[in-house]
């Protein structure tokens, strides 16, 4: 029998667990694997996502805190909405520990007591304004923009690259681009979306197969059922992401099930961008914390991919922006 409501599933890990460190340590990367500092470090934001969820998300029937096993001092583990899950309570025992958030993203359909309905967030990823469940899923589908975009060669990010056109190499197997737009033509050109996608679209249908595609990098929401599809489908391409402990180019990612279910015409389309704002981590972060200051945004991302930023400094200051916007604690925290 399938849970009713919605579930949020939240992802962390703690950088500077020495436990973790050594761990880590035993095992030694493939050459072109991705293990920059900026995968694993602490910006101790995370109570400030707790305190967004009670705030303006009160409605969420659980809470799904996925660690390796370690948690925050200050958190509440005995909080009735809270339910703890170490990676070996859902990921199988032979690709353990990994390092790999790939991995551990792909399997959360497997998390015990996990809704049909969930949404998945990064630790970087913040409430920040009311959401409610219609932000998410409208008549038992997931809010979603289905967009076309090219695969993009950057040299300064080169497994992302590659990333992309793995997720395409499967898709294209089951769906066949232009014949998918026939299919749901209105769910490529919807009324709401932001006009730069309308263009992508077109432009996009001048090439006959799929390059890539768009999703925001924001909280994600999803079926269960489109993890179960997937996985009956391709458990060898998925298995093989699962032995990489670290992340790889040769992976699959949890938007392989998110662009399955819009591929599905499983979705409600809906311009995901209006009330969302995404952020780049600079020195200063000036609309960052004018956005914060003014509510501007219902749900934000503050992505960490710049790795000559003056690390100490902009988290003081990044934490003294989030105190000010949430000054009151949650039920999450002890103290």
């Amino acid at each position: 029998m399938r849970k009713k409501g919605i579930d949020f599933v939240i992802t962390w890990v703690d950088g500077n667990d020495p436990v973790w460190q050594q761990e880590k340590a035993k095992y030694s990367p493939r050459r072109e694997a991705d293990v920059r500092t900026e995968r694993y470090r602490d910006w101790e934001l995370l109570k400030y996502w707790f305190r967004g969820v009670e705030q303006f998300a009160p409605w969420v029937r659980r809470i799904h805190f996925v660690t390796c096993g370690h948690y925050p001092d200050w958190l509440n583990t005995e909080h009735k909405k809270l339910h703890l899950v170490k990676h070996r309570d859902y990921i199988p025992e032979r690709f353990l520990p990994t390092f790999n958030s790939n991995v551990i993203e792909m399997y959360l359909h497997r998390i015990k007591g996990l809704s049909e309905q969930f949404v998945y967030f990064n630790d970087d990823m913040f409430v920040t304004g009311p959401v409610k469940p219609r932000d998410f899923f409208r008549g038992g589908k997931p809010c979603d923009m289905l967009a076309f975009q090219p695969v993009v060669a950057n040299p300064k990010n080169p497994v992302m690259s590659h990333l992309f056109l793995n997720e395409a190499l499967v898709l294209s197997k089951y769906f066949d681009k232009r014949e998918n737009v026939k299919q749901q033509p209105f769910h490529y050109f919807h009324i709401g979306y932001p006009p730069l996608y309308f263009f992508y679209n077109f432009l996009e249908l001048a090439f006959p197969l799929y390059t890539s595609f768009y999703t925001p990098h924001g909280p994600s929401p999803f079926l269960k059922r489109s993890f179960e599809e997937v996985w009956g489908r391709e458990a060898e391409e998925l298995l093989a992401t699962s032995a990489n402990r670290f992340r790889s180019k040769d992976d699959q990612t949890q938007y392989l099930f998110r662009e399955w279910q819009k591929l599905r015409g499983n979705f409600c389309p809906k311009n995901v961008l209006r009330g969302f704002c995404y952020f780049n981590l600079d020195d200063h972060n000036e609309k960052l914390k004018k956005t914060l200051k003014e509510g501007k945004a219902k749900m934000i991302c503050i992505n960490d991919a710049n790795e000559k930023i003056d690390f100490e400094r902009v988290k003081s200051d990044l934490l003294k922006a989030m105190e000010q916007y949430f000054p009151e604690k949650s039920s999450f925290e002890l103290y």
